[in-house]
């Protein structure tokens, strides 16, 4: 009897551990591995899901769109290269690092991009092409395919009415979208609000005045979509430690290690997709701005990046539209 009562406990613990075993397995290969589950969004409030994705066009596994914002400040207002000197009036040292991104940053990605036959998001504010249109015909004409993403008025005086409510919110976004239409003959699907700076109202306000996708979330590696009460909003990932302005002037990091930092992001994503193919194909936007990539040395780097995803076989180089579609055909 105690032979036939170890037997039994043996083979339970065998049975107990391959088990545990085959639940390991399911959670690491399953199709829904996701930190990302179905929930309301904390901050919009609405259900919030994520899209998944088996796997992009041609087999890829993750999506990369380097998005270009192509903004308007105003003189005197703007990002900053050297805070000690921003008191001054006039601020010569920091006007002129924002005006040689205008001047000369733009068009320097534009042949880029434009020469290494690889897709472009452009996000805009609304007022730039008043306001520089001889830069932004001579910059259209290099990438004249590349979606726009609406970027409100300006990025300093005219941004989101955040505390006049939903209404007035909405009211914005129409004139954005307005605008761009009127300028560029391309009426945005896009949105990504100025300065990153929205809240609860803003992305109800997007779907209902016909944007299908926003670049306001900064949390996920998947797509996921918004339902809010008039349509759905797709939100693409766009990561905070991925835009080279926070690096270069939050952090302080050289373009080098930016380089390094777009590198390590996307090849891990493409690694762990190599290690798990199973798992939902990924999406990252990075954000790239003027007076950053659009130096010589800023460019060289982006360059040498740009090259190096090329190479990679799960890689997806493409943009925001295209993204859509994809999702769309799915």
């Amino acid at each position: 009897m105690k032979l036939n009562v170890g037997v039994t406990a043996r083979k339970n613990l065998i049975l107990g551990v391959n088990v545990a075993l085959v639940v390991l397995f399911l959670i690491m290969h399953s199709n829904f591995i996701s930190p990302v589950q179905s929930a309301p969004d904390h901050v919009a409030s609405f259900s919030r899901e994520p899209i998944q994705i088996r796997t992009w066009p041609f087999g890829k596994k993750v999506a990369v769109s380097f998005a270009f914002f192509v903004e308007e400040f105003g003189f005197g207002q703007g990002p900053v290269f050297r805070p000690d000197l921003a008191s001054r009036t006039p601020d010569l040292t920091n006007e002129a690092f924002r005006q040689y991104g205008i001047d000369w940053g733009i068009m320097r990605v534009g042949r880029l991009f434009k020469e290494l036959d690889i897709p472009i998001t452009i996000v805009l504010n609304a007022e730039f092409p008043l306001s520089h249109p001889s830069i932004w015909r001579d910059f259209r004409s290099l990438v004249p395919d590349a979606p726009i993403v609406a970027h409100g008025m300006n990025n300093t005086t005219r941004m989101l009415p955040l505390k006049a409510g939903l209404t007035a919110q909405m009211a914005y976004i129409r004139e954005t979208l307005d605008l761009i239409a009127k300028l560029t003959g391309i009426r945005p699907a896009g949105w990504s609000s100025p300065s990153i700076y929205s809240d609860g109202n803003t992305m109800q306000a997007m779907a209902a005045e016909g944007v299908t996708y926003t670049l306001d979330q900064m949390d996920s590696d998947v797509i996921t979509r918004l339902n809010t009460p008039l349509n759905a909003l797709f939100l693409l990932p766009y990561p905070t430690v991925t835009i080279d302005m926070s690096q270069y002037l939050a952090r302080m990091k050289s373009i080098r290690e930016i380089e390094g930092i777009w590198l390590d992001y996307v090849f891990a994503l493409a690694d762990e997709a190599r290690a798990y193919p199973e798992r939902d194909a990924t999406t990252v936007i990075i954000g790239i701005h003027p007076f950053i990539v659009g130096t010589p040395d800023g460019a060289a780097a982006l360059r040498r990046v740009l090259l190096k995803l090329k190479m990679d076989r799960s890689v997806w180089l493409t943009d925001t539209d295209a993204i859509l579609r994809a999702i769309e055909s799915k």
